[in-house]
């Protein structure tokens, strides 16, 4: 196996910037479950040269993110978040990094609903979660770049 390693989850980290900045890119506060999801756009036909037989070509790309948390008053990050709930259009979107446990990084600017901004059991803690949806085509860098 030589150099080969696995990580746990919680390696991964997640950075957004405060206010739609760049300059202040910080750490959302306990984050427990990320999911991230990269769709593929397919176009598909049939030349009459395949006989039949089809073609496709990956025409584009989405990358979006579901989280899951708990609501860390305090935190800035986690305010930070939490605070768009109550927000559309360009004030929802910022900035965002995810570095990987390899050290390689995905950076993007995001639109971020969030879709709970607090709430549970009565005895659980309180809740946050959202979604991050990437704005364009994502900067991937390397591990060790």
């Amino acid at each position: 196996m030589g150099d080969a390693k696995v990580y746990p989850v919680n390696n991964n980290k997640f950075k957004v910037g405060l206010n739609g900045l760049k300059d202040t890119m910080t750490m959302i506060a306990n984050l427990t479950n990320f999911a991230p999801s990269i769709e593929g756009g397919v176009e598909e036909w049939n030349a009459m040269e395949h006989e039949g037989w089809g073609d496709a070509m990956m025409t584009s790309k989405k990358l979006s993110f579901s989280f899951q948390g708990k609501r860390t008053y305090g935190d800035p990050g986690n305010d930070y978040v939490a605070g768009l709930a109550w927000k559309s259009g360009n004030d929802v979107v910022a900035p965002f990094e995810w570095e990987m446990p390899s050290g390689a990084k995905v950076t993007f600017d995001a639109i971020i609903n969030v879709t709970t901004p607090a709430g549970g059991d009565s005895t659980a803690v309180d809740a946050l979660e959202f979604e991050v949806k990437c704005k364009g085509k994502p900067n991937f860098t390397q591990a060790g770049a």
